[in-house]
């Protein structure tokens, strides 16, 4: 048996090109734009030399170029790789949501998806899309993290926003404010924590996370107050989560909690709703933030921002979102390798014998 050490094998970066009309492919070029890159993994877009060549025009970056790969097994290592998807002449129009090219943002992800089932690509990074113009026979979710959901067979997701060590999870995701309260439920938030500890534990590592969860109503319900589901749901649920020995705290004031900084104390926040959670955290997250989507059997990352049709063909669109998702989506995934190779083949406990005074 040889003593010399193996070579880390390359992670292979799959990326969905998102609406052709927004902002999607200049960050992601940008992004693949950098040298580091090409030292650090094998990334490969799912997309069309067509539409592509149609933004780097656009956005003046004719010196970059993608290597276009025949297939999935003959990736360029070194450079930026393109896989392409369709042949058709997609219609980009800058800045207009047109539900006739949503097929294309559909187009790239169904790719992509189905290398990463075949384990052609180890890790997933979507661009936006539009979730009105995606929508068709093949496409019925509310977004990127209803569908991947289904497509990967996962019991529960959860959409988990990221910025260094503030981390956002999202109790109740794409759902109308008015059908929030009926979505909170003590086996949904006994739900959502379990998988948002393991996540953290397992792709994260964070060895024993604290959690904090958010009331739903002004003041968490001041002692009910101002509404009963912190004192009738939220409450109960933490009870027990405790007794499960997990580190859970709460409910905790959602209006003061981020400003006052009390996020930091904990190694996760779980909101109740969309913009309870998104509101704050984009406003500190600044261009920075990262979308996870927690609870697959693969790994996804996404930037935290739309598809910036104000921007789009513009080159005024920052890609520090994309570059930190796919930072995330390398770093997750290699978390996540690693605890799998250490809980396969845990140490045994051994029984602490009496020591033997009399020798």
């Amino acid at each position: 048996m040889s003593d010399t050490p193996q070579k880390e094998q390359r992670i292979r970066v799959g990326i969905s090109q998102g609406d052709i009309n927004g902002i999607g492919l200049e960050v992601i070029m940008k992004t693949l734009n950098e040298p580091m890159f090409s030292e650090l993994c094998t990334t490969v877009l799912f997309s069309s030399q067509k539409t592509t060549s149609v933004h780097r025009k656009a956005l003046g970056l004719e010196e970059f170029n993608f290597n276009i790969a025949r297939d999935l097994d003959n990736l360029n290592p070194r450079r930026p790789n393109l896989i392409n998807v369709y042949e058709d002449d997609a219609p980009v129009e800058f800045g207009k949501a047109n539900p006739a090219v949503g097929k294309y943002a559909l187009l790239s992800l169904e790719a992509a998806c189905a290398a990463l089932q075949q384990k052609k690509i180890d890790i997933l990074v979507t661009a936006p899309i539009n979730k009105h113009t995606i929508q068709s026979d093949e496409f019925r979710f509310a977004g990127h993290t209803e569908y991947l959901q289904e497509k990967f067979g996962a019991k529960n997701s959860l959409m988990l926003m990221v910025n260094g060590d503030m981390r956002v999870g999202l109790l109740s995701g794409h759902v109308p404010l008015q059908d929030v309260a009926q979505q909170i439920t003590v086996e949904k938030i006994i739900d959502k924590v379990r998988l948002l500890n393991k996540a953290l534990v397992e792709d994260f590592g964070i060895r024993r996370p604290k959690i904090a969860i958010l009331g739903l109503n002004p003041h968490a319900g001041d002692q009910g107050t101002l509404g009963q589901e912190e004192q009738q749901v939220i409450l109960p649920a933490i009870e027990k989560l405790k007794e499960e020995n997990l580190l859970a705290f709460g409910p905790y004031a959602a209006d003061g909690f981020f400003g006052a900084g009390t996020f930091r104390q904990f190694d996760a926040v779980l909101a109740m709703y969309h913009d309870q959670g998104l509101a704050p955290f984009k406003a500190l997250a600044f261009h920075g933030g990262v979308n996870y989507t927690a609870g697959l059997p693969v790994i996804r990352t996404s930037p935290d921002h739309g598809t910036g049709y104000d921007m789009a063909g513009k080159n005024q669109a920052s890609e520090e979102s994309f570059r930190n998702a796919l930072y995330l989506a390398i770093d997750a995934f290699r978390i996540r390798n690693n605890w799998a190779v250490i809980s396969a083949n845990p140490l045994k406990i051994q029984p602490i014998k009496p020591r033997d005074r009399d020798r």
